[in-house]
């Protein structure tokens, strides 16, 4: 990959002061050579953008093309030469212009730009764009930043039988030309194309067009959700309207499920793009069924936080990612059947928050400035997105729903198809409350870390006290819960009362009459972002009743505060185990099985616990799974045992039981053997050694689809094999281990993904020992090489997370230090690396 200039946030000013973007006409040939046979390699792309600029001066246009054919300004001819990196130098005078560019551009297979992906099912190829943070000019020429809003007109010359969709609805004028309608102004990052043999779902609602769209060989999967998915749209589409006074802004809806996509979706206007794992193939949870309702109203809550009003530079992120977060689990709430999507986002997103915010890499939700794109797009985290969210739950229980929903629709009215600044947003609030807003967003926006919220209950006869103290900064308005033991069941607590205090609170606390209840629970129902540590007699209650505690969204607080206090070095891991296999047998939430189940394979198991501590860990979770799944022997939590199999699958320690249900393909009982548990029991085969190369390519024969190749890779590198390990480092980095050549080509984004996935594994220790230094030697150079994508894909699931020791927390500072990793492995590699000395600590090492 060739290097590329970032835009700096004082290019972009200097940019939007100079110029007015009025129309951009873009025509896209996918045919290749234009005759309709198509080309895997490229594209040719011819932009015309008219602006105005309002002075003589000197600015620049993004394009990275493979080749420049034209280039003219006003009609004259400019030197293609003159590109540098990514930039074309424009010399303007004052007024109208009119900027035309012809180039080939290449396609791409790490989901930026213009990614091209063939589907080993049936051969068919699909396209789709990916606009977001500098890889718009991968596509075509553009003024690329946010607060530059143009119209786009747009034509695609596609192969015969091909349907081509994009922001506005689209007309096939013949010969594979498709014309999409004009879009209001919009940035540049939010323009999109997908264009393939779609299989497509259309319908009307409230007068405009919705539809649904994937692969082909997915049809008959999302024909089967299709009126889960519909019900789902129309009823968040319905309850927005009842929010915000300003009507969806675009023509049109498509919500388009498109292969290797990194990202669980981005809400380019009137056409949302999802990765197609959210087309269902094999069994899910009705949790998993959630997350996906919650992610399509994520992205509808864009079309007008993000789409209509747009962030004015990506120092206000948390503008378009914080209230589509928010929206999202909060609209589900109120308007489908998913009704307690804020315990799925307790166990799950409140942990990312938490994580991220005591990290080196930490940041504001809303920082004072974000250099340049580079930079930004490294924000894209727990914090711009579950913290973000938090604060504004915070937000809206501390100003109440009633002006919160008038501040936004202010702000929709005085900034609509424009941009807007954390500045604007405040003054909108501001306007609809007497509030102190802006020293709010000072305290809430600009700080980074986590406050921890801490109870002392003092008893004298015939009363109690409660105090809270906060270790941080912040004012949070909390609801604090009291629970007793009911007298009937030993286990099970009662809700004895709910009251909302502020802290700090200067004032003396006033006692409570009677007996101090069994359990105090600060910020109870979870409306506040903090952690929170019990008093000891409520500690020992949660250890000994958690799950007799009435509410989820309470359990999802308890059980976040033992998760805390393990990564804290203030609860022992065995107890956290301990605890979960008390407890998990009689919990009825998914949500929170999922995620403590998940906590204590990956994190407590993998990280936390030396290798005798790990097998132990791996001996209790499995029998807890079997608990669960004797649990659910009467057929009436599919969901539960689901989870059960699949976590007794990962954490087997002997393959008798996996190599029955496979040959069998069933679990005694059910459920049957999909493709996703199979190939998950042949992962763990895998690495234990029980399959070969043999097995992998007879099930990659049953299941040749998309996900298949990717579970036939997982396995592969999975395999306890020298050959077998040396083949995958191939594949993943490009080199055959000696001279640093290219030996292989390039892996998708998701098949390198699904190789990292399998390479590491902590029963192979010794095996891939000799690879851990070669990591951070061969990471640096394929994130130079690759680009963002799969820099961040090598921090994220190559890095060599099970090398719990000092020494590789040794080579990856000296990486971090000494070979100039670039801005997204950095990011990575620093976390990763904090995360590691975390678990040192924990361990004790």
């Amino acid at each position: 990959m060739s290097p590329m200039s970032v835009l700096t946030r004082e290019e972009a000013h200097n940019r939007a002061q100079l110029l007015d973007i009025h129309r951009y006409t873009i025509d896209l040939d996918l045919t290749g050579d234009g005759d309709g046979a198509g080309d895997d390699a490229t594209f040719v792309s011819r932009t015309e953008i008219r602006f105005t600029s309002r002075a003589d001066a000197d600015t620049f246009v993004e394009i990275k093309p493979a080749e420049i054919h034209s280039l003219t300004l006003d009609g004259t001819p400019l030197p293609p030469e003159t590109l540098e990196d990514n930039r074309i130098p424009l010399t303007l005078t004052e007024g109208e212009h009119a900027l035309r560019i012809e180039a080939t551009m290449r396609y791409s297979r790490t989901g930026e730009g213009m990614h091209r992906f063939t589907d080993p099912a049936d051969g068919e190829t699909y396209l789709y764009t990916q606009l977001f943070m500098d890889d718009v000019q991968r596509v075509f020429a553009a003024f690329d930043q946010p607060d530059l809003k143009a119209v786009f007109d747009l034509t695609v010359t596609a192969p015969e039988g091909w349907t081509v969709l994009a922001n506005g609805t689209t007309e096939h004028l013949g010969d594979g030309r498709w014309k999409a309608a004009e879009t209001p102004l919009i940035s540049t990052y939010l323009v999109a194309v997908a264009a393939g043999p779609w299989h497509s779902l259309r319908t009307e609602h409230r007068g405009l067009p919705f539809g649904l769209h994937c692969r082909r060989s997915l049809a008959p999967h999302l024909d089967a959700d299709a009126d889960e998915l519909l019900d789902i749209t129309r009823a968040c589409f319905d309850r927005y309207h009842e929010k915000f006074e300003e009507p969806y802004p675009f023509d049109s809806y498509d919500q388009a499920f498109v292969p290797e996509f990194n990202a669980g979706a981005m809400e380019n206007p009137g056409l949302v793009t999802f990765r197609d794992e959210f087309v269902f193939r094999s069994a899910v949870t009705d949790t998993e069924r959630q997350t996906r309702a919650m992610v399509i109203a994520h992205e509808m809550a864009h079309m007008w936080f993000g789409d209509l009003v747009t962030l004015k530079w990506w120092d206000d992120i948390w503008l378009n990612e914080s209230f589509a977060e928010y929206m999202g689990y909060q609209t589900l709430t109120e308007a489908t059947r998913f009704t307690d999507t804020w315990v799925d986002f307790g166990a799950v997103r409140n942990p990312w928050g938490y994580d991220a915010d005591q990290r080196p890499s930490t940041h504001p939700v809303a920082p004072d400035a974000v250099d340049d794109t580079a930079s930004a797009l490294l924000n894209f985290d727990g914090i711009s997105y579950a913290k973000g969210a938090s604060a504004l739950r915070q937000l809206t229980t501390w100003l109440g729903e009633k002006d919160f929903l008038t501040g936004i629709n202010t702000h929709f009215t005085r900034h609509k198809f424009a941009n807007a600044t954390l500045a604007d947003f405040i003054a909108s609030l501001a306007s609809a409350t007497e509030r102190d807003v802006h020293a709010w967003a000072d305290a809430w926006l600009r700080t980074t870390g986590v406050d921890t919220l801490t109870a002392t209950v003092a008893t004298e006869p015939g009363h109690w006290t409660l105090t809270v103290d906060r270790a941080g900064s912040r004012p949070h308005r909390v609801t604090v819960g009291t629970y007793d033991r009911d007298l009937t069941d030993a286990r099970a607590l009662v809700l004895r009362d709910r009251h909302d205090t502020d802290i700090p609170d200067t004032t003396t606390p006033e006692p409570f009459p009677g007996v101090r209840p069994a359990l105090v629970v600060p910020n109870d129902q979870d409306l506040t972002y903090a952690k929170i540590r019990l008093d000891e007699h409520s500690a020992e209650t949660v250890l000994r009743s958690l799950s007799g505690v009435p509410d989820p969204l309470t359990r999802a607080v308890l059980w976040n505060t033992l998760r805390d206090m393990v990564r804290d070095g203030d609860l022992e891991p065995a107890a956290y185990l301990e605890t979960a296999r008390a407890h998990l047998p009689d919990e009825t939430d998914l949500a929170l099985v999922q995620g403590v189940l998940g906590f204590a394979r990956t994190q407590i198991a993998d990280r936390y616990l030396n290798p005798a501590g790990r097998e132990a860990a791996l001996a209790t979770l499995t029998d807890l799974c079997r608990d669960l799944i004797r649990r659910t022997e009467d057929g009436r939590d599919p969901g539960l045992r689901l989870l059960a199999v699949r976590h007794l699958i990962d954490s087997a320690a002997r393959p008798g039981t996996l190599t029955a249900w496979l040959t069998d393909g069933t679990v005694p009982g059910g459920p049957e053997l999909d493709p996703e548990l199979r190939w998950r029991i042949l992962t763990r085969l895998a690495v234990l050694g029980a399959t070969d190369g043999t097995a992998i390519d007879a099930e990659l024969a049953r299941d040749p689809s998309a996900t298949g190749q990717e579970g036939a890779a997982r396995c592969r590198a999975a395999l306890p094999d020298p050959a077998a390990k040396q083949a995958a480092w191939n594949a993943l980095f490009g080199t055959d281990g000696t001279d640093g050549t290219d030996s292989t080509g390039d892996l998708s984004n998701y098949l390198f993904t699904a190789t990292a996935q399998g390479f590491w594994k902590p029963e192979q220790a010794d095996l891939v020992r000799e690879y851990v230094p070669r990591f951070f030697t061969d990471a640096v150079a394929l994130a130079a090489r690759r680009g963002p994508a799969i820099a961040a894909a090598a921090g994220q699931h190559a890095f060599p997370v099970h090398a719990v020791d000092a020494d590789t927390l040794a080579l990856g500072e000296t990486c971090l230090r000494d070979a100039g990793p670039t801005p997204a492995l950095r990011r990575k590699l620093t976390d990763q690396l904090d995360d590691l000395a975390r678990a040192l600590r924990v361990r004790g090492a």
